[in-house]
């Protein structure tokens, strides 16, 4: 008897997980963890024929009969994208595994995905080994653009991958920023590849498939829906080392992805703005909450998420003052001497409450430093010091 996974039965772990994708809604955390199981392929027939646990059932049964997988996979390569799955070599498997290990601490609805179907040149494995996320608000303020495309600019020029999720606002200024740089971006999409959304970024969609990938988890068709980008900020915060949210109001979905990776035990980070703007009240309050990092620049971002020896930037070196090799008693005796008019070894020595002595035995030394002199009417600063800092 045909097996009633026919009459589009997959002929490996590709074209299962491709029926998987679309017969369940993500994150189906018990469809992931059903398929960890069994594997793909005998997964994706006992959902077919209904034999499966009944969270299982549940997750799969509205759309069990969609055995769409080879079409799928068509649609896919005539828009030169693929479906990357767990078996390919170019699955992120180590930044994703923090999905699976917060679903065994009861994270909610962060299950690992079945697979991803991506569109561009770069490789998916490779761009998340050194990522950073910058997300934040659509109604960015012009502060919000600026800084998030200096960001973007600036992390990719240091070799970081930029994701982000496409959206108008602070995420498109953040790929933009970083095809500027040359550099890596990756946009992580809340529909499926071609569905077309949002409209206005379709050009910038090509050209981050032309220097990096475009990711999404839903097959050809699935149309955007709010729920979809809220599943999505999880892959964001998984496949970065940190999140940082430029522009973010109280509600925001730039905070549930700084919030999913705080879950994620991600670096989360946030950039300051304007105390009464609107569009900055959600960074002030997580700042203030502790759950995230005040970063300012891209060298702070760096000095957050970055490697050792690789992105860390050197200590700034500290502006030298001509009295920074000064004791403690020279410098008293120092700042004791007049700038115009001298003074007398015993008048220091009580504006300085250093002993006579000691103050004799400095004055000679600071001369020899170029840091005062004896004039006619005792001690004063050097001339050419008075112009030190």
């Amino acid at each position: 008897m045909k097996p009633a996974y026919d009459p589009d039965r997959p002929d490996g772990p590709r074209r299962a997980r491709a029926y998987l994708l679309r017969v369940a809604e993500p994150p189906a955390s018990a469809l992931a963890a059903f398929v960890a199981e069994h594997g793909p392929v005998a997964a994706a027939e006992r959902v077919r024929e209904q034999r499966v646990p009944k969270a299982v059932a549940q997750e799969t049964c509205a759309r069990r009969e969609a055995a769409l997988a080879a079409e799928d996979l068509a649609v896919a390569a005539q828009a030169d994208a693929r479906l990357v799955t767990p078996e390919d070599e170019e699955w992120p498997a180590w930044p994703l595994l923090c999905l699976e290990v917060a679903t065994g601490r009861g994270v909610p609805d962060v299950a690992t995905p079945l697979g991803l179907w991506v569109r561009g040149n770069a490789t998916l494995e490779q761009a998340a080994d050194r990522a950073v996320a910058v997300v934040g608000a659509r109604a960015a303020t012009g502060y919000g653009e600026h800084t998030s495309a200096e960001f973007g600019y600036g992390l990719a020029e240091r070799g970081m991958t930029v994701f982000s999720g496409a959206a108008y606002g602070v995420d498109g200024a953040a790929h933009r920023g970083a095809l500027a740089a040359g550099g890596v971006t990756v946009a992580v999409l809340g529909c499926a590849l071609d569905a077309g959304y949002p409209a206005g970024h379709l050009g910038l969609c090509n050209r981050i498939a032309e220097h990096g990938l475009v990711v999404s988890e839903y097959p050809p068709g699935t149309p955007p829906a709010r729920h979809r980008f809220l599943v999505r900020n999880r892959l964001i915060a998984a496949l970065t080392a940190g999140s940082v949210v430029v522009e973010a109001g109280a509600r925001s979905g730039a905070r549930n992805t700084a919030a999913t990776a705080g879950a994620l035990g991600k670096v989360v980070m946030a950039v300051p703005g304007p105390i009464g703007s609107v569009t900055s009240v959600g960074c002030h309050q997580m700042i203030r909450a502790g759950e995230a990092t005040l970063v300012a620049s891209v060298a702070d971002v760096l000095d957050t998420v970055g490697r050792i020896g690789t992105d860390l930037r050197p200590e700034a070196a500290r502006p030298r003052r001509s009295t920074d090799g000064l004791g403690p008693q020279a410098l008293r005796v120092h700042e004791a001497l007049g700038a115009r008019k001298g003074k007398s070894p015993e008048r220091i020595a009580t504006e300085s409450g250093v002993p006579l002595a000691r103050v004799r035995a400095i004055l000679p030394a600071l001369e020899l430093d170029g840091l005062g002199e004896r004039c006619e009417s005792g001690w004063r600063r050097a001339r050419e010091t008075e112009r030190t800092p």
